[in-house]
C-alpha cells in the first residue's frame, strides 16, 4: 500500500509517497503559502499527482507544526498558521480528496521522533525520547514501541519544561521553560553575553559577524566552535548543560532506554553531546545507582517527518 506524507513547515510544504518498508519513491517540495485554504490546495495537488503515478493511495498523514488534538485530526493551535485555531484540517483535506483518502494530523516533533524510531538511531529501542534542538527544543516520546501523545495529544512538549523558576521568558507565555536555556536562540544568547563580557577573548565571533554583535547567529557560534574558539565552545557548553539538565528531569518522570539528539544544532557532534552526556550523569537522580540511557545523534535525516507521518497515517487504526 502506498502511503503519502506530508510535512508542512514554516517555509515549505514536502510530500513524500512511501511504500510499505518506508522507503520514498517520490516526493515534491513546495512554498508554504499563509492562507490555509491554499495550504489545502497544495496538499490535494499532492494527493493528485500521487494518485496519478501510483493509483489508489488511500492514506495520508500530515505532520504540522503545532498543537493536535487526540482525535489526530484537529489542529488546535499553530505559532506558524495564524487562523489554524481549532482547525479541522483532517475533515478539509478528507473534503478535498472525495473522502478517498483517509487522513490523520500529528504533531511535527512526533513524526520526525517516530521517523527516527522506526528509521534512525531509535530502531531497537523500546523507550526512547528524541529532543530536537532547532530554533526552539521539540520532543516526542515513544513507550513500549509505541508513540505517546498523552491523554489530549499535548504529551511531549519537553521544550516547555519548566526548568527555571521565574526564568527568561519564553514564546509560550511562560517563563523558564528548558527551550529558553537549550535551543538555536539560547546558542546565540550565550554567545553574545559571552562576547559582551569577555571582548578580549571574542576575536574569531567578532569576524565571522562582521563586528556587529547583532548579527550573530547560529551558524557562527557553530563554525567558531568547530575551530575551537573559547566562546564558542562555551556558548555549546552552555546548552549542553542545559540539554543535560532536561534530559536527567526527563529520566526522573520516564526511565528512557535511550535519547535521540536531532535538529540542525546537534551538527557539531560532540560539541553538543559530550557537555550533554555529563551533566545527564551529573543530574541525575541516583546516577550511581541505576543503568543510564544512551544519548545519541539523530541519523534519519531531514525526510524523518514525511516518513514518519506517512508510517503514522498507515498503522492507525480504523
Amino acid at each position: 500500500m502506498y502511503t503519502l506524507g506530508i510535512d508542512i513547515g514554516g517555509t515549505k510544504i514536502a510530500g513524500a509517497i512511501c511504500d510499505d518498508d518506508n522507503k520514498i519513491i517520490s516526493q515534491w517540495r513546495e512554498p508554504t503559502p499563509e492562507d490555509p485554504d491554499e495550504i489545502n490546495a497544495v496538499i490535494v495537488e499532492m494527493y493528485r499527482k500521487s494518485v496519478e503515478l501510483y493509483g489508489s493511495v488511500p492514506r495520508m498523514g500530515i505532520s504540522a507544526a503545532g498543537n493536535v488534538k487526540e482525535d489526530r485530526r484537529t489542529v488546535t493551535f499553530s505559532a506558524n498558521i495564524a487562523q489554524w485555531i481549532d482547525y479541522p484540517l483532517a475533515d478539509r483535506i478528507e473534503e478535498l480528496t472525495n473522502h478517498e483518502c483517509k487522513v490523520i494530523v500529528e504533531n511535527d516533533a512526533n513524526c520526525a521522533g517516530w521517523g527516527e524510531y522506526i528509521l534512525g538511531t531509535g530502531r531497537g529501542s523500546k523507550n526512547m525520547v528524541m529532543l530536537t534542538v532547532g530554533t526552539g527544543l521539540g520532543g516526542a516520546i515513544v513507550i513500549n514501541g509505541k508513540l505517546y501523545r498523552g491523554s489530549f495529544g499535548m504529551a511531549a512538549e519537553l521544550g516547555h519544561l519548566p526548568m527555571v523558576s521565574d526564568g527568561d521568558f519564553c514564546g509560550c507565555g511562560l517563563r523558564g521553560c528548558a527551550e529558553r536555556y537549550t535551543s538555536g536562540n539560547a546558542l546565540e544568547h550565550f554567545a553574545k553575553s559571552a562576547v559582551r563580557r569577555m571582548p578580549q577573548k571574542a576575536k574569531r565571533l567578532m569576524e565571522l559577524c562582521d563586528g556587529d554583535i547583532n548579527t550573530l547567529e547560529g551558524k557562527m557560534v557553530s563554525q567558531a566552535a568547530q575551530e575551537g574558539d573559547e566562546l564558542g565552545l562555551y556558548a555549546f557548553g552552555k546548552i549542553g548543560e542545559w540539554l543535560g539538565r532536561t534530559m536527567a528531569a526527563i529520566a526522573a518522570v520516564l526511565d528512557p532506554d535511550l535519547f535521540v539528539i536531532g535538529g540542525g544544532v546537534v551538527s557539531v557532534g560532540d560539541i553538543l553531546l559530550e557537555p550533554a552526556r555529563y551533566n545527564y550523569v551529573r543530574f541525575l537522580q541516583a546516577a550511581a545507582y541505576r543503568e543510564h540511557a544512551k544519548v545519541l545523534a539523530a541519523t534519519a535525516g531531514g525526510d524523518a517527518g514525511m516518513i514518519g507521518a506517512a508510517d503514522l497515517a498507515r498503522i492507525e487504526e480504523d
